[in-house]
């Protein structure tokens, strides 16, 4: 079974290693959605909504919103911002019952970038792990 939140936050960013509109300093309305998978306990819950609530406003949206994430991941698309939340709040979301399946990054409606633990263990794997400026 899978437990999916979502969560906002504004912040700028530019990307420094790009060469296009994305160069110059802007902003969004970023979109993220934290997706567990795992089987209910005795309680009926894969985990609480107010205890992942806790976990990724703490580890992640206290660190970006408002901010500029230049700051925080020196290259910061979509894809890199998605490995930095993954490192922040794995372990943090890890249960006997339940593990960290997804991440997504969404920068507009209309576009995202998804982290899989699959994909997440075959980066690890190959030795490309993370976004590399974390």
């Amino acid at each position: 079974m899978l437990l999916r939140k979502e969560f906002t936050f504004d912040a700028a960013h530019n990307l420094v290693r790009y060469h296009g509109k994305c160069e110059a300093l802007h902003g969004h309305t970023y979109r993220i959605a934290v997706v567990l998978e795992g089987s209910p306990e005795e309680d009926g819950m894969i985990m609480d909504f107010v205890d992942l609530s806790c976990i990724v406003k703490e580890r992640v949206i206290s660190n970006l919103d408002h901010s500029y994430i230049n700051d925080v991941i020196a290259q910061p698309t979509a894809e890199n911002i998605a490995h930095w939340i993954w490192d922040r709040i794995e372990t943090h979301v890890r249960r006997p019952n339940c593990a960290l399946s997804f991440v997504e990054v969404w920068e507009t409606s209309t576009s995202c970038a998804i982290l899989s633990a699959k994909d997440k263990r075959a980066l690890e794997t190959d030795g490309t792990e993370g976004c590399g400026s974390c």
